[in-house]
């Protein structure tokens, strides 16, 4: 079956449902939210749009339960319910202020006073490009999207008086201080069955044109719920929360049973000419392009879907690994021209929305699939930089200082490095230096620079991480002075360490010393020794990891402080319930214990992710989560920022990915199939192209030149990957006989 119908969308849309773990995964403790945080209304592979039914549930606005930042999550509603749809949800993300949701669209057969009002939802359908719904009000609904665009489709019961009402008041959540309140607004009718619009929300503006097929229906605005017979336009210079009353546009008229209407919507964040642009490009000029939309989307849908494909006789598993590709390529959004802060036309980015989990392996994945997406993504981020002075650690749509700084530093250079090491065309490289090079000396970098470390510890390993990745780029461009200036900076990783070979104590961004303490840098050697040798850090990891570990007790509904406190003190791998771990389990392997690594991941891979609502252990992040589980199961792991990738135990017999057009096939001699709570398999040896392979890596060019990978697995530890451990290296080399100074870009 193609990967495209074994999607489920509503995956990770519930509390976590997982059986209960065993083994090593029952010794891991979870502190961030049980729940997957995704949504499953239609969305378009990197686009600009989402649209999805609307409860004002937190975070995405469609689902059931209440703001949650530990445990269980709390309900809101008991039920499915939803007031209308919505558009731009954010994806598996948890606290991201704020929280979208504009433009809601409400069905109704009621006055507009009953506004707001939530209906049961009943009959879900979802699949990548498409969402579907029955309210309790017996309306059906429908919405499939565009990169830029939406449409929506509603069959109505007979009724004397159906109405399609557009909220362009509403936006955010139904939590405290979780509604986003427009700066300023304006809306007009322009034809019969036409309206346009922009909203300014936390400084973007948002602008619409939007178009109804119900010729015969009355076409009003109306403010307050109340209608405004003969309006043509409304204005607001000026929006406070205490001045904010509801307005919008509303059709109605009568209708037959199974009458069938249409709402286009095309969006630009550069202003309501462009809307229109959009919207004649993505949905043609017809009465009714539902499913010539719809179609298109999926086309998109199926072609990147089908990059990977898994050998596996097991149905569930299949659902799992193509639900995490597609949650994968949800975010980030790009949107090309369609910056509102400067006029420059070219690549924008936004819904980057939690960068320091995306990077590890998300961002690896799009560069894999996509490259020519990762490098219109790159410029994005360096366009960024140019207008806004920094490379974003997270950006979303909005205007202001809301850029996440504390949650670490210098990431997108980890991104950068590695487009650079591939070569990848379309980057200029001197722009980039000159970026990457200013990035590191802002904020966090200032103190490092000053005191050769800085506070929370962890951005001193982002910091000396970025001068290292920053010196890849400044040899390719030639500029040797600061390839030479980089190399000690890059060094400084080790000042954020103590005599215990963890981190020393500071505050973290979610997690503790330990959870940090075992991050991939570029010179594991080092680091290793740092720690007493490959024994002692090998001890390390096993108890970080739970061997010989009781199971623990997972948070409940509402931790309370001291329960939060005894599990943090436990000092223990947190199984992909969060991402600041997550490369942790392939530390083994530069201490010559890749069978560790098998041990650990093939827990994780096979008693973490499941099937239903409930089948992700914590927020999905953006595809932070998914992607680590499509590295994890093709028996590959991106070393984010060093262009290699750790090979360990496949989770499929055979497997294949569209790497940049080259296929990449991995095969297997003595697999089993896995199961949850059994034994791990081990490598005995890898064969690249027919020829042996004793190093348990491949370059970024090997992976991105496609071939045939043949891992041979057995049930007991072998010596393949002992002897020869994965490359560390102090600093960046400049190339042989390259001049001094600066290079014109290549």
């Amino acid at each position: 079956m193609p990967v495209f119908e074994q999607v489920d969308p509503f995956i990770g849309t519930e509390q976590t449902s997982l059986p209960p773990a065993t083994g090593l995964a029952a010794t891991w403790w979870w502190p961030k939210p049980q729940v997957g945080n995704t949504h499953p209304g239609a969305t378009y592979p990197l686009g600009m749009v989402s649209a999805c039914a609307y409860s004002g549930a937190y975070p995405t606005g469609y689902g059931r339960y209440d703001l949650s930042t530990e445990g269980l999550p709390p309900v809101l509603h008991d039920r499915q319910v939803a007031s209308g749809f919505t558009h731009f949800q954010q994806s598996g993300t948890g606290a991201i202020r704020k929280y979208y949701n504009y433009f809601r669209v409400t069905p109704m057969l009621r006055p507009l006073d009953d506004l707001g009002q939530v209906w049961d939802v009943v009959d879900e359908e979802a699949s990548p490009g498409y969402y579907a719904a029955t309210l309790s009000s017996g309306i059906r609904c429908e919405v499939t999207v565009g990169p830029k665009s939406a449409v929506h489709r509603y069959t109505f019961p007979a009724h004397h008086d159906a109405r399609l009402v557009i909220d362009f008041s509403l936006g955010g959540l139904d939590i405290p201080y979780g509604r986003t309140v427009p700066l300023r607004a304006h809306l007009g009718s322009v034809a019969p069955g036409v309206a346009e619009g922009e909203i300014v929300v936390e400084g973007a503006p948002l602008a619409v044109r939007v178009e109804c097929d119900a010729p015969h229906w009355r076409q009003m605005l109306w403010y307050d719920r109340r209608l405004m017979p003969g309006g043509t336009r409304l204005d607001f210079d000026r929006i406070r929360p205490t001045t904010l009353r509801p307005f919008g546009l509303m059709w109605a008229g009568p209708t037959e049973p199974g009458q069938v209407v249409e709402l286009r919507f095309g969006f630009s964040l550069r202003g309501v000419d462009q809307a229109r642009d959009t919207l004649v490009d993505e949905c043609g000029d017809e009465p009714r392009a539902f499913d010539l939309r719809r179609e298109r989307t999926e086309a998109v849908w199926r072609e990147h879907l089908d990059k990977v494909a898994v050998d596996t006789p097991s149905s569930d598993r299949r659902t799992v690994m193509a639900t995490a590709l597609y949650h994968s390529l949800v975010k980030p959004c790009l949107a090309p021209d369609e910056s509102p802060f400067w006029p420059t036309p070219g690549p924008f980015a936004f819904d980057l929305s939690t960068m320091w989990d995306i990077y590890r392996t998300q961002l690896p994945l799009l560069t894999a699939l996509v490259p020519d997406r990762a490098v219109e993504l790159a410029n994005a981020l360096l366009q960024i930089a140019e207008e806004e002075g920094n490379l974003p650690i997270g950006y979303r749509m909005a205007r202001g200082a809301d850029r996440f700084s504390r949650q670490g530093s210098a990431l997108a250079h980890t991104f950068l490095a590695d487009l650079c090491s591939l070569g990848l065309p379309g980057v200029d490289w001197d722009w980039a230096l000159v970026h990457m090079h200013n990035d590191l000396r802002r904020t966090y970098g200032e103190e490092f620079l000053l005191r050769g470390r800085a506070h929370p510890i962890s951005h001193t390993l982002d910091l000396a991480f970025g001068y290292w990745c920053s010196a890849i780029v400044a040899a390719r461009v030639g500029d040797l002075t600061l390839v030479e200036q980089f190399r000690p900076l890059a060094a400084r990783w080790v000042n954020a360490f103590g005599p215990d070979g963890l981190l020393v104590d500071s505050t973290y961004y979610e997690g503790g010393r330990w959870n940090y303490s075992f991050r991939l840098m570029h010179d594991m050697a080092a680091r290793i020794d740092l720690a007493g040798g490959d024994d002692a850090f090998v001890g390390l990891l096993d108890r970080f990891f739970g061997y010989g570990a009781e199971p623990v007790e997972q948070p409940g509904l509402a931790p309370d402080a001291d329960e939060l406190l005894a599990g943090y003190a436990l000092e223990r791998f947190e199984g992909l319930n969060n991402e600041p771990d997550m490369e942790a389990p392939w530390a083994y392997m530069y201490a010559g214990r890749p069978d560790r690594t098998a041990e650990v991941v093939h827990d994780v891979v096979q008693q973490q992710f499941g099937t239903g609502r409930g089948g992700l252990p914590g927020n999905d992040d953006s595809g932070g989560l998914s992607s680590w589980y499509v590295w994890a199961t093709l028996g590959l792991f991106p070393v984010a920022g060093q262009n290699q990738f750790l090979i360990n135990a496949p989770a499929w017999r055979e497997a294949r990915i569209d790497v940049g057009g080259r296929p990449l096939t991995v095969e297997t001699t003595g697999f089993v199939e896995p199961e949850p709570g059994g034994p791990a398999q081990y490598v005995q040896s890898v064969h690249l192209d027919g020829e042996p392979l004793d190093r348990p890596y491949l370059t970024g060019g090997e992976l991105h030149g496609g071939g045939r990978l043949l891992i041979g697995l057995g049930p007991e530890p072998s010596r393949w990957g002992t002897a020869h451990r994965p490359p560390s290296a102090p600093a960046p080399h400049p190339p042989a006989g390259a001049p001094a100074g600066r290079l014109a870009r290549p």
